[in-house]
């Protein structure tokens, strides 16, 4: 009888983010961004596995929870006596932070202690994040894209800029970027990931890694655009109250994927708005969300209205 494992992997970091509450308190939520991902994906009901190291403290148990109220398979995760990964958020409006993780939790992440035949059913695997810039983390996720893609899997990729990718993370990319099926990256990704002001240009520069890669262009409240070879979509983003945009861009990364994953019949633009009202429904509670399917399916049909949206990117 064969194992029931998982349908999508997301691998990489899960942390905890401790945040500043502005009075010598602070708050701490369950994150990292390929787990917020892998819990989007899961609340969906598509079969969905996190592979990455968590603490076994109360930072450990807290993730661990929550990765079982998602839904999560939890035979992915593996859990050590190492210390947790934290990000440190100082300050939210400009952002500022830094992370704790100095031989942490998730750098141990052993691929050989895997299941047999874990990856048997796998149709996608997703990668990115902070784990993407750790050593020797990075490395060991880096061949194991490589690995799952020479079994047919299909690669996606989130890069989710952060202050410590600097020009050591240059080859990552390029490796990353080259196995990716899909690729997604906002505006300040592209200008941190290419150390400049202009991000059409440093998207110019990413496709010309891949050009038969697919593309999401996210722009925050300017709406977002899906790239595929010579083709371009655009879309708005729908009318909502915005809570914050925390979890917004790793929601919208879930959306394309369960729109992908389930729905081969829709169009790339229908598969764009979906990947837009996935990222919107994220923005309207606090925090990294994981909103119901008929949030995201009622902003969708906002977004399905025919519209005549400007272009907003040049190509």
């Amino acid at each position: 009888m064969k194992n029931n494992y998982p349908s999508i992997l997301c691998a990489g970091e899960a942390l905890t983010d401790m945040i500043a509450n502005g009075d010598d308190t602070w708050r701490s939520l369950v994150g990292g961004s390929t787990w917020n991902v892998a819990r989007c994906l899961a609340r969906t009901g598509i079969h969905t596995g996190f592979a990455g190291g968590i603490s076994h403290d109360v930072f450990g148990d807290q993730l661990y929870a929550a990765s079982a109220e998602a839904g999560m398979d939890l035979r992915l995760l593996q859990r050590s006596h190492h210390a947790p990964l934290l990000a440190i958020v100082a300050q939210s409006s400009p952002p500022s932070y830094f992370f704790i993780g100095e031989n942490s939790a998730d750098l141990h992440f052993d691929v050989s202690q895997l299941p047999a035949g874990w990856s048997d059913q796998l149709a996608w695997a997703h990668f990115g994040g902070i784990s993407l810039a750790r050593q020797p983390l990075a490395s060991t996720l880096v061949a194991l894209a490589t690995d799952l893609k020479s079994q047919g899997v299909k690669i996606s990729y989130d890069p989710n800029f952060r202050n410590l990718m600097d020009a050591r993370y240059d080859a990552t990319l390029q490796s990353m970027v080259q196995l990716a099926d899909v690729i997604k990256v906002s505006d300040e990704d592209l200008c941190g990931l290419f150390r400049t002001n202009d991000a059409d240009q440093a998207l110019r520069r990413l496709r010309s890694m891949n050009p038969l890669a697919t593309y999401l262009y996210t722009r925050g409240a300017s709406g977002a655009s899906l790239l595929v070879q010579n083709e371009v979509w655009h879309s708005p983003t729908p009318r909502i109250e915005v809570v914050d945009t925390v979890g917004a861009g790793d929601a919208s990364m879930a959306g394309l994927l369960y729109s992908l994953y389930l729905h081969g019949e829709r169009d790339w633009q229908q598969h764009l708005h979906y990947a837009v009202a996935s990222g919107a429904a994220a923005c309207t509670a606090a925090g990294a969300q994981a909103v119901p399917l008929s949030q995201v399916m009622a902003l969708y049909t906002q977004l399905q209205q025919p519209t005549l949206p400007d272009p907003l990117i040049s190509e």
